[in-house]
């Protein structure tokens, strides 16, 4: 397809005058193995199992255990052949083949002639093909040959001299040796998805010509806005001018004299709020960089969901000669706005506050800290192709609704193409963002090390300009878990693993993040104690402060999982820090997720198939033994069968059904608990200013961690997760073992807000206790701008309750306020609840409902008639998509909820069932 100088990129347009830009995508490709046994139709962009499966040669990669029957895929060597090329240039002054990502391991051909090599999923490769094309008699052929991954990972590693670990340190889940290579990480294998190991063209390409003199390309563009005298890590004058610097990688030659214009306009990309030509003009290598200042006020600023406005602007920066001739023109959307990582020390204005001595760690937007309340992002699918944009707008639908304004976007996946970060702008979804490096140490010589640089600095620059991107992480876990498993495994070999980790993460990667953006914090782990320092004149300019660390004092951010369900909801296990990035608990998907993927016969805890679906725990190579996988399994059930009545039903997949709840029942009790203790910090010593669960959503059918499944359905978790993420809550904290009773009142609000939270007690058959069992019913409350403030601090053992077993308390919240940057009123309200034994313990009641459907407003009405219904659950069945306004609520007789859907693909769902903890078990 000939674009006439056409091309869109990042979901933006670009024009360049290059005299022909070819677009290789399309259907006209032939994908052959080595062997030759194998030809099918290839598309572009594309992965081989994607284009096996459309020509019926494999089934479903994500359908039973084919995870592990295709591994013959992932061992091959695979070829794209394209399309003979038609319609060239007969004479031009350069041709190349640009492709904006291969994965792997590729040697592309054309016409016979080697013309490049490739060997980073995560970069951009340009090749010359001037000479080749004039060497070819026929019209041209693009041939890239795939080489296995796998079997590429395992050849470096066997390679003479190459880096060794000791045993226990790498991990390893499905495939070895990942750390070797630059591909998705998570491709070899994890504990929450499939090892696929994917090859082939996964981003567009372009074949690109120019004539004599005829103008650039346009390859990469780097927009970074940020505030006059901003310095990455530190806190910005928010009244100084803003500044944007732009900076364009470009193919061509460009004339001497050459310079660049740029306007800004507004959301609709009409009217100019800035225009004129950039100063500082400087062109090194194939880059052209300049620079502008904009009037402090004359933006309106970009704020993250729930604190403001998604304010957004039209960037158009062009490239002239001399003669003011365009030669390139290049616009991307962006949003003014500061954004930083405060690991500052505490001053001495903190401590008067009360909070705690050590370092600040949380993010401030504008200058202004927040609570930063989410989850954790890994790849939606193993097939990148397959991620739409339709499909990430009904994600990021389920994301702000459910109340969350920061994503961790988690190495090691793949960089997120510009549409995601496009939508996150719109959202206003912040995305703490982390280069692929995860759960291992890694390579430091100097191929591995250039191939980082290299790949760093396409993606720094690709992405700075967008207003949602929050952080830049080294890698996951890097020193919370692999320089501690270093020194446990190999004390005397410490201190040259610390420095490997110190020369990729911190000499090389700071200062390339640095050196393409003044907006962005970096920290070189996803979960660290900060550092001490950052001085750019030391070989290793951020000094981490490591473990030295004082009692008493806080310094960073955590992550926490305990599969020991007796001690979940055991508060004094949770750590206290500034930050949470990571914690959580798996559970099962539910019953119309398994049955997209897997036969109803199938469908038992127990079964092989299922078995070797779940991931928790990693087999820890190609191992098909289940023993691992029934360990996770047995977490899950044995979960359930502590806190709730046991599931059973006589049909096997109706009880199967029931137990994947049951699971995520518990699931969600416990990221409830924790996500509350995590907010009551925000107004405790600690401080602690976020909470970012494991993990969002799911990259395929199987258990894990994720509150969303994988065609988007909404667990247990995501419900209750939007509900404890509400601006103003309130809260129990019960200690099981004293008695001790606390009620919270927590905000994340700007402002103070005051209002009144009701206490009542019932019996399970919802009846109130008597005087209220001592507890006053209704209490007024005050809290300041992003606190707490305690209600009711009491014993169990004080109050009047006739019967522990048969008692809850039903909290209910109201208030009146405004939301951060608006001047509406707002009225805030929130409920929730405490028993005083957990639910295998309580008399339960059936509740015997009531439910209708009201056709004039289109809600489900609910009314529990003999006792308290407990987890009220609204289901739909396969074949719909959407979410209920509320869910896994609870029911007080003569009390009913309305309760609306939301449809995500225009279906009108039908078929709504419902069933409460009582219907958990069966009765006859």
């Amino acid at each position: 397809m000939f674009l006439a100088g056409l091309l869109l990129a990042g979901g933006l347009l670009q024009l360049t005058s290059a005299q022909n830009v070819v677009d290789l995508s399309g259907t006209g490709w032939t994908l052959t193995n080595t062997q030759g046994n194998v030809t099918v139709p290839g598309s572009f962009p594309s992965l081989v199992h994607l284009d096996l499966h459309a020509a019926g040669v494999i089934p479903d990669p994500y359908n039973d255990t084919n995870e592990i029957d295709l591994r013959w895929v992932a061992w091959s060597n695979w070829t794209y052949t394209s399309k003979p090329i038609r319609g060239l240039l007969n004479h031009s002054e350069s041709s190349w083949l640009v492709f904006d990502g291969l994965d792997t391991f590729a040697t592309v051909q054309l016409c016979d002639q080697v013309v490049g090599t490739a060997n980073n999923q995560f970069r951009q490769w340009q090749f010359d093909i001037t000479e080749a094309l004039q060497a070819c008699i026929n019209d041209p052929v693009v041939i890239i040959n795939f080489s296995s991954a796998p079997a590429t990972a395992n050849s470096i590693a066997s390679e003479p001299g190459q880096e060794t670990w000791p045993d226990g340190v790498q991990g390893l889940f499905e495939f070895d040796n990942r750390w070797f290579i630059r591909k998705e990480q998570s491709d070899f294998g994890w504990d929450w998805g499939p090892a696929f190991a994917p090859a082939g063209p996964w981003q567009p390409a372009y074949l690109v010509q120019f004539k004599p003199k005829d103008g650039v390309y346009v390859l990469n563009t780097d927009i970074d806005i940020h505030r006059e005298g901003q310095i990455n890590h530190l806190q910005a004058d928010q009244t100084k001018p803003w500044v944007v610097n732009a900076s364009i990688d470009y193919l061509g030659t460009l004339p001497k004299g050459s310079s660049l214009t740029m306007d800004i306009k507004d959301s609709q990309n009409k009217s100019i709020i800035a225009s004129g030509s950039l100063s500082g003009i400087t062109a090194n290598g194939n880059t052209i960089t300049g620079i502008t200042t904009v009037d402090a006020d004359a933006p309106k600023i970009w704020w993250p969901t729930g604190l403001g406005e998604q304010n957004l602007y039209y960037i158009t920066v062009n490239i002239v000669d001399i003669n003011n001739k365009t030669l390139a023109t290049v616009t991307k959307r962006s949003g003014f706005r500061t954004i930083i990582l405060n690991q500052t020390n505490i001053t001495d204005a903190q401590l008067a506050q009360g909070i705690a001595p050590g370092a600040n760690w949380h993010f401030e937007v504008n200058g202004h800290e927040f609570y930063a309340k989410g989850s954790n992002f890994i790849p939606p699918d193993a097939f990148w192709p397959r991620v739409t944009e339709d499909r990430m707008n009904k994600l990021f639908d389920s994301i702000v609704n459910g109340n969350q304004n920061m994503l961790r976007v988690w190495s090691s996946g793949a960089y997120l193409p510009d549409f995601i970060y496009d939508i996150a702008d719109e959202r206003g979804v912040l995305l703490w963002s982390e280069f692929e490096f995860s759960d291992a140490l890694y390579p430091v010589n100097k191929d591995f090390l250039d191939n980082v640089a290299a790949e760093i600095t396409y993606q720094v620059r690709r992405l700075n300009h967008h207003p949602s991107l929050a952080l830049w992480a080294g890698g996951n876990e890097l020193e919370s878990l692999e320089l501690p498993l270093a020194a446990e495994s190999d004390p005397d070999g410490y201190a040259k693993y610390v420095g490997e980790y110190e020369k990729l993460f911190i000499s090389l990667i700071l200062p390339i993040v640095y050196e393409n953006s003044r907006s962005i914090s970096y920290t070189p782990t996803s979960t660290g104690n900060g550092y001490t320092k950052i001085d750019f004149s030391l070989p290793v300019p951020m000094v981490e402060r490591y473990l030295n660390i004082t009692s008493g004092s806080y310094y960073g951010d955590s992550d926490y999982y305990n599969y020991d369900s007796s001690q979940a909801f055991n508060l004094s296990n949770y750590p206290v820090n500034r930050f949470a990035n990571e914690f959580g608990f798996h559970s099962m998907p539910s019953v119309q997720t398994w049955q997209q993927a897997v036969a109803d016969e199938n469908l038992q805890f127990n079964n092989n198939v299922i078995l070797l679906r779940n991931h928790h725990y990693p087999p820890g190579g190609l191992s098909t033994n289940t023993t691992n996988s029934a360990k996770g399994m047995g977490e899950m059930t044995t979960a359930v069968e502590r806190y709730y009545p046991i599931p059973s039903r006589p049909d096997s997949v109706a009880n199967f059904s029931v137990w994947c709840l049951a699971t995520q029942r518990f699931q969600a009790d416990m990221y409830k608990s924790e996500i509350q203790f995590y907010r009551r910090g925000s107004g405790r010593p600690e401080r602690q200013l976020g909470s970012l669960y494991w993990q969002l959503e799911d990259i395929w059918q199987a258990p894990s961690w994720a509150g969303i499944e994988y065609d988007g359905r909404w667990k247990v978790l995501h419900y209750v997760a939007r509900d404890i993420y509400k601006p103003v809550i309130v809260a129990p904290y019960w200690n099981s073992s004293t008695g001790d009773l606390n009620v919270t009142v927590i905000s994340d609000l700007w402002e103070s807000i005051s209002g009144t939270v009701n206490l009542t007690w019932y019996n399970l058959k919802g009846e109130l206790l008597s005087n209220n069992a001592k507890t006053p019913s209704s209490v007024p409350f005050h809290v300041g701008p992003l606190n707490i403030t305690d209600i009711i601090s009491t014993n169990i053992k004080d109050l009047s309750i006739p019967d522990l077993k048969d008692a809850i308390l039903v909290l209910s919240l109201e208030a009146s306020g405004h939301l951060p940057n608006n001047d509406t009123e707002v009225q805030f309200t929130h409920e929730n609840f405490f028993t005083p034994v957990y639910l295998n313990e309580a008399k339960l009641v059936n509740p015997v409902l009531k439910s209708s459907y009201d056709n004039t407003n289109k809600k489900y009405v609910l009314e529990a008639t003999k006792g308290v219904a407990l987890y009220t659950w609204l289901d739909y069945p396969a074949g719909f998509a959407g979410y209920f306004d509320e869910n896994s609520f609870l029911l007080i007789p003569g009390k009913p909820k309305a309760i609306g859907f939301t449809e995500m693909d225009g279906k009108s769902v039908e078929g709504v069932s419902v069933q409460t903890l009582w219907d958990q078990s069966y009765h006859e």
